[in-house]
């Protein structure tokens, strides 16, 4: 019966240490007392042998590894240059497409762009020269790119367009070529307006579509009142 009273405040004293701080009981009921350190576990080796040193943590990469993959600070930099960039490009772009000066501002501005341009070039309103690879186009001595004139240097990739010495682009015609491939308008060509160039032109040549020619009668005119089909219904073919 003592036994079991002292056992008793034995367990009661210990309760007031562990709710004091001065003991702490781990998950195996054992007791640590506060200033106790917790021993490593056993690795096997004797008493007093060296201890084996920690290994580096797996998700701190090296220092080749750091050179191998930029960090994601520097590329978003980067991505910022480049964004910074194409917007710059595309401010000068309208200036060139609506300013003045078809001999002096915008092939000034054009070569700011990127734009390979010779000397004594005209470039004439709302004229588009490639937005995305504008280093991609070169317009030599004394060519001329008339007004609404369409250049685009790309198609599932950069290729590249010349616009030879002397050559003259027409208004409102498109010159487009694709990726890897290098269109070239030879020296002297005449483009002529609204016509759609895919391929290289030889030089000295005069290349454009077929004229405008007359297609039908109109007896029913196209006004907002007629559909497209009464439109389409009531033509009638030209008298020979």
């Amino acid at each position: 019966m003592q036994k079991e009273l002292v056992q008793s405040e034995a367990k009661r004293l210990l309760l007031e240490k562990c709710l004091r701080g001065e003991v702490a009981l781990d998950g195996a009921s054992h007791v640590q007392t506060g200033d106790a350190k917790p021993q490593p576990a056993s690795s096997g080796r004797p008493v007093g042998s060296r201890a084996e040193s920690p290994q580096p943590d797996a998700t701190i990469p090296s220092s080749t590894n750091d050179r191998a993959k930029p960090q994601p600070a520097i590329q978003a930099r980067s991505n910022r240059r480049s964004l910074v960039r194409q917007a710059f490009n595309r401010f000068l772009h309208l200036l060139c497409r609506f300013g003045p000066g078809g001999e002096t501002l915008r092939p000034f501005l054009h070569r700011m762009r990127g734009i390979k341009i010779g000397k004594n070039v005209w470039i004439g309103d709302d004229v588009y020269l490639d937005n995305e690879f504008p280093e991609c186009i070169e317009l030599e001595d004394g060519a001329m790119i008339e007004l609404r004139a369409t250049i685009l240097a790309h198609t599932h990739g950069a290729g590249r367009v010349i616009i030879g010495k002397n050559a003259v682009i027409g208004a409102g015609a498109i010159v487009v070529t694709s990726g890897n491939r290098t269109l070239v308008i030879g020296e002297g060509s005449v483009i002529m307006a609204s016509s759609l160039v895919t391929g290289s032109i030889a030089p000295n040549t005069l290349y454009g579509s077929d004229a405008s020619k007359p297609l039908a009668r109109i007896t029913k005119p196209f006004t907002p009142d007629t559909t497209y089909e009464e439109f389409m219904t009531a033509l009638r073919p030209l008298s020979r």
